[in-house]
């Protein structure tokens, strides 16, 4: 029994050293891969984290992560490069966005950081005036949409001054708005706001001003006739003289671009009464009936008259049927209903009209008639027979003024 038990026990201690063997192999074993791991950083879409691995490549490192990669993805070092210990490794993946140039679209992949980046990158060339949507310096995000508006010159007359422009397809309400011009109540646009502006467009900004001027503007008198049987046809007396007056205008005045365009009348006040001029016109009619006898005592009965002023004139005849007569004086007679009227045509400024006169070989006459054609020391004897005015053909002779 001693030696069975002895036995037993023997082997039980084998079994307990073989066991402990073993297992201190699976952990010095389990150690040893462990410690044979490599420590890499990883930065993946700017997440950072830190992993130990048996990977021999970075590409084995992401396939065991499950990440699928894309030739467009930012990753450093590059996929085929050997993982060593305390490496780091940065994978970004790429994103899609649509780039739309007018009317052409383009989807590309990108890793750029901004919209900037991006159009570098593909060598997508824009001008200083083009209209890039989002902006340049917008961070790329997933199925970003990137619109490009080429911008085309036109001019802009703001006011009367004229300057070149540029601008995108868009309306001239927000053409001016990118211009940073401001329009008053009053101002017009043309084309209108709401019209979209193309290539080489005029848009013409006018600038419309309403103002009020005061003026004072003088005002005529008016001339009031009035008769006067107690002074000789065709004198004049003025009885008052005439004033002008003073009114004051209120206007409402239109500009554009600093020019009058238009001025309307709203009020008009009297500053001072005008005054009239009052005239009294003679109506009083002389009328000489003298004789026209031609015996050689009555002519010198005539020429002996004395008193008044004598001087020569040359002299002509007319009768009341000559062409372009009338037959009424400049005073007011019918020549044709008094054919024995003894009536003259003189140059009022030497001889006053509705003057008696004395003249040498046709006798006692009235001044009551002027001609173009007299003028100075002239005058013009009325015959009723044209046969007479002939007769008297022209001649000097010598007139005397009775009063």
């Amino acid at each position: 029994m001693k030696s069975l038990f002895s036995k037993s026990l023997s082997r039980r201690k084998w079994i307990a050293a073989a066991a402990t063997i073993a297992a201190s192999a699976a952990v010095f074993g389990i150690l040893f891969y462990e410690g044979s791991k490599n420590t890499v950083a990883l930065t993946l879409d700017g997440e950072q984290k830190e992993i130990r691995t048996h990977a021999n490549t970075i590409q084995d490192i992401l396939k065991d992560l499950e990440i699928s990669t894309r030739s467009e993805d930012y990753l450093y070092p590059s996929g085929t490069t050997k993982v060593t210990n305390n490496m780091k490794i940065v994978w970004e993946p790429a994103k899609q966005v649509e780039v739309s140039v007018g009317d052409q679209k383009k989807k590309i992949w990108t890793n750029a950081d901004t919209v900037k980046e991006l159009l570098s990158e593909n060598k997508i060339e824009t001008g200083e005036h083009d209209k890039v949507e989002p902006a340049l310096s917008k961070k790329i995000s997933g199925d970003m949409k990137i619109t490009i508006e080429e911008a085309f010159p036109l001019q802009l007359v703001d006011g009367g001054k004229k300057q070149k422009a540029w601008s995108t397809s868009t309306t001239v309400a927000d053409f001016l708005k990118q211009q940073g011009i401001s329009l008053n109540k009053t101002d017009r646009v043309e084309p209108g706001l709401d019209k979209v502006i193309k290539p080489d467009d005029v848009v013409n900004v006018v600038r419309v001003e309403k103002v009020t001027d005061v003026v004072e503007e003088p005002t005529d008198f008016a001339v009031v006739s009035r008769k006067d049987s107690d002074l000789s046809k065709g004198k004049e007396k003025i009885v008052q003289e005439g004033k002008k007056g003073l009114v004051e205008k209120k206007y409402e005045i239109v500009k554009e671009n600093g020019k009058e365009v238009s001025r309307k009348l709203v009020s008009e006040n009297v500053v001072k009464e005008s005054q009239d001029k009052i005239v009294s016109v003679g109506t009083k009619v002389l009328v000489a009936q003298v004789s026209r006898g031609s015996s050689s005592s009555s002519s010198a009965s005539e020429e002996s008259e004395s008193g008044g002023r004598e001087f020569y004139v040359s002299s002509t005849a007319y009768t009341a049927n000559c062409n372009g007569c009338s037959g009424h004086t400049a005073t007011g007679i019918n020549l044709k209903a008094n054919p024995g009227a003894k009536v003259i045509a003189v140059d009022p400024s030497v001889i006053p009209l509705g003057s008696k006169v004395y003249v040498e070989g046709y006798g006692y006459a009235v001044a009551a008639d002027t001609g173009g054609a007299i003028k100075g020391n002239k005058i013009d004897v009325f015959f009723s027979s044209q046969s007479d005015a002939y007769r008297w053909g022209r001649k000097t002779i010598k007139v005397k003024l009775l009063d």
